[in-house]
């Protein structure tokens, strides 16, 4: 496996592009929508767009991202783009951190050094990970694909061979989302390299999505199911599926619709009170949406949707009890969207570790990235702990 030093440099004309069509943006018309519920409220799209063309700073942003120690390869003619940051600490433990849609890589940047390097943030050296941050296969850096079959399925084998590739051969996983399948599947595929599973989106081989009995929920579960977003609110899942094509020329021809498409779940889905600024500022928006602008990604991603087939119930493919049999962790966000109650994630996995966030939405390891890694370091160090007790 080649593995080449990568670092971001968009063209200075591709960010002169974007201000132009940005500028000569054609509005629509928009009546009695100052409460979101025709979707993304204007006066606020103007605004951000506005930032966008005169303010945002994109090469301050994209020097940020080149801080952190980026490659490419190649793994069975898949293009992929990773950042890899070793972990200072005497033993540090390796781990991927897998993002999902509409995230990127960069959802995971406030976690990735509170992991590696633990004692910077008042913590113990001895708790230190390598830390591999992939993008999705056809997202930002990982394209374009020449295909349209790559799901989280087929993910989770090219990740095997990633960290093997980089010398890996036992790792922590841990996603949401998207990621979160990716995750839950290696735990339940590849027992044999997966130290421990951790996720921030209770996903479960082999259990539907809308599974578990009213019963099984305690009081502060169902609370949080009651809050769970209305189905209307996943439509998108069943047009990147059915129809990605015809909505990819849009998006890729309107910096301003995609905009509006993302930012639409980053307001519902974060844990913002209607308030998309208090979880994540007009420069983090911004950057996210650059990102998939100028790697032009944006049907990349829907065909991964389409490629996971998200609405199915992820498969089986093995007898082996639980179905994801090594440690597990979940973060419960209490605003993500879907909730499960903990004894139905104990039947289906090894669960060692239950944490429910007293904040977070769907976004979790973005909107709370100091508790996440605390959580991922501490569920690690109770495996250590107990591994040396026994």
């Amino acid at each position: 496996m080649k593995i080449t030093p990568f670092n971001i440099s968009i063209p200075q004309d591709d960010i002169d592009a974007l201000r132009t069509r940005l500028a000569n943006t054609r509005w629509a018309p928009e009546a009695n929508n100052e409460d979101w519920s025709l979707g993304v409220n204007g006066t606020y799209l103007r605004q951000l767009m506005e930032y966008w063309q005169k303010d945002f700073d994109w090469r301050t942003q994209e020097a940020r991202i080149n801080t952190f120690p980026q490659f490419r390869t190649e793994i069975d003619e898949i293009p992929i783009h990773f950042i890899h940051v070793r972990g200072k600490g005497p033993n540090p433990t390796p781990i991927i951190l897998n993002h999902g849609w509409p995230w990127s890589f960069w959802d995971f940047r406030d976690v990735i050094l509170r992991l590696a390097d633990p004692v910077s943030y008042g913590g113990k050296a001895e708790d230190a990970f390598d830390v591999v941050v992939p993008s999705l296969p056809g997202f930002t850096f990982s394209g374009p694909l020449a295909r349209n079959d790559i799901g989280y399925k087929e993910t989770a084998d090219l990740w095997v061979k990633l960290m093997k590739g980089l010398g890996y051969e036992r790792f922590v996983t841990h996603g949401g989302d998207a990621g979160a399948f990716v995750s839950a599947r290696l735990g339940h595929v590849y027992p044999e390299s997966i130290i421990a599973v951790h996720l921030s989106f209770p996903i479960l081989p082999g259990v539907p999505h809308s599974a578990g009995d009213p019963k099984d929920f305690t009081p502060e579960e169902k609370d949080m199911k009651e809050q769970d977003p209305r189905p209307e609110s996943f439509f998108h899942v069943l047009i990147h599926t059915l129809d990605p094509q015809t909505l990819a020329w849009a998006m890729h021809d309107s910096p301003v619709g995609l905009a509006a498409w993302i930012l639409l779940r980053r307001r519902a889905w974060s844990d913002c009170n209607g308030d998309v600024e208090t979880k994540f500022d007009k420069d983090t928006l911004l950057t996210y949406l650059s990102l998939y602008w100028f790697t032009n990604c944006f049907v990349g991603t829907e065909l991964f949707c389409r490629a996971s087939n998200f609405p199915q119930t992820m498969d089986l493919v093995n007898d082996i009890k639980p179905e994801i049999s090594v440690p597990t962790a979940v973060a419960v966000m209490p605003k993500d969207c879907l909730h499960r109650p903990k004894r139905i994630v104990e039947r289906y996995a090894n669960l060692r570790q239950w944490t429910v966030f007293p904040s977070g939405g769907h976004f979790g390891a973005a909107e709370e990235p100091e508790r996440m890694a605390e959580d991922i370091k501490g569920f690690l160090r109770s495996l250590r702990e107990t591994d040396n007790s026994g």
